[in-house]
């Protein structure tokens, strides 16, 4: 038989470095999780990641197991670590914080592909374009 999934966590955390602080403790700790198992398993599947923000989705059973998907990291981070800036502005029209080339925008989508709701490559190029544009990054070329 199936096992129900009573619920289901979305959480972002550094990929091979997950530590039981204010953000992970409490919501894995109200899903009925344990902790340091959660936090053993997900390090050892993202080690080969370390230094980028990993998406987890958790799956919560009715028999207090679990099981978690791993994704790619969100747009912004990988843009962000592609322009070499800590974060975006907070006045896209009005100051930029950085160049980007249309290869590492395609570079980006092509990574994001499997997580992104585009058909091809080019629909995938534009996600992460308006990502861009919203955080103050032009692109050249």
């Amino acid at each position: 038989m199936a096992k129900k999934i009573l619920k289901k966590l979305k959480l972002q955390i550094p990929a091979g470095n997950a530590v039981p602080n204010q953000q992970l403790g409490p919501a894995l700790g109200q899903a009925g999780i344990n902790i340091g198992e959660f936090i053993s398993r997900f390090n050892e599947a993202t080690k080969d990641k370390k230094g980028e923000i990993a998406t987890v989705e958790i799956f919560v059973h009715d028999d207090r197991t679990f099981g978690f998907t791993v994704k790619t990291p969100p747009v912004a981070g990988l843009i962000l670590k592609a322009i070499g800036v800590e974060k975006g502005s907070g006045k896209n029209v009005l100051r930029k914080v950085g160049m980007i080339t249309r290869a590492q925008v395609r570079e980006i989508a092509e990574k994001k592909m499997p997580d992104l709701n585009a058909n091809d490559i080019e629909g995938a190029m534009k996600i992460v374009e308006g990502s861009c544009r919203s955080m103050g990054v032009e692109m050249k070329g």
